[in-house]
């Protein structure tokens, strides 16, 4: 569905359902560069399955419009915006990577909406490799190449795929290439805020860690987990770009938990 926030026309994934802002509202938050097809298993389970689902694309990216925000600060504001424009009443955030750090800021303010907080292979800060940044400057899809051969684990790299015909370095390429890399890359690099939110956060939480994640190394998905007092779930042999990568586990780490904060 198409909204409008701040004058601006903004693409968000209801999961393949209408929404119903009285059903638990699973908010999924895409990372770097990305959009929301990161959450299409994710997004359309939720949708399937008893929840409304808002996936937006962050303006500039891919279907929306507008100018891309230049902090994760300013993107927490307005992913704040968004959710109230739904009008949803109860709210599940998730968010991958970058998604997870806009999650955060949009977290401490949303108050009593705000049911749950699910980090997917992230950490309280991400700084960005310098060279990474410079390439994405200068040619995204330069820099996508770059990021996906570290981003993807080694399964992915052999070519399987959890969803026959489509290969997931591909798709994420294809994403990446065409969307404001470099701001988010130096949004990320800049953001310190991610420690001083989270300590603030006194909600049931869930962080899921990726065992060769070299964007987010799993120490400090652990580290993030123990500031929030956070469950954790580990997928073995997948890297940092999980949601694709691993749609199947996510979505089970995602479900299981979400489901015991609603029982």
């Amino acid at each position: 569905m198409n909204i409008v926030v701040d004058g601006v026309n903004i693409f968000v994934a209801t999961g393949g359902c209408g929404f119903d802002p009285k059903k638990p509202t699973v908010v999924f938050v895409h990372g770097s560069g990305l959009d929301h097809r990161t959450w299409a298993l994710q997004a359309r389970w939720f949708a399937f399955h008893g929840f409304s689902v808002l996936a937006p694309d962050l303006p500039g990216h891919s279907l929306s419009d507008g100018e891309p925000l230049k902090s994760i600060e300013s993107m927490g504001r307005w992913l704040v915006k968004t959710i109230k424009h739904s009008g949803a009443e109860s709210v599940h955030l998730v968010g991958h990577s970058q998604g997870f750090l806009v999650a955060l800021e949009a977290a401490v303010l949303l108050e009593g909406k705000l049911k749950s907080l699910t980090a997917v292979a992230s950490a309280a800060s991400i700084p960005v490799n310098e060279a990474l940044v410079e390439t994405a400057k200068k040619s995204a899809s330069d820099a996508a190449d770059m990021l996906l051969k570290w981003g993807f684990g080694s399964e992915s790299h052999s070519g399987s795929s959890a969803v026959p015909g489509m290969q997931p370095i591909g798709i994420g390429r294809q994403i990446m290439s065409t969307n404001p890399l470099a701001h988010d890359l130096l949004a990320c690099n800049k953001y310190k805020n991610g420690i001083n939110c989270a300590k603030a956060l006194n909600i049931p939480s869930n962080v899921v860690i990726a065992s060769e994640d070299k964007n987010t190394p799993y120490k400090f998905g652990l580290e993030l987990a123990d500031l929030l007092g956070a469950e954790t779930k580990t997928i073995y042999g997948a890297g940092h770009m999980l949601p694709i990568e691993a749609p199947k586990s996510t979505l089970d780490a995602i479900k299981t938990f979400i489901s015991k904060t609603i029982s």
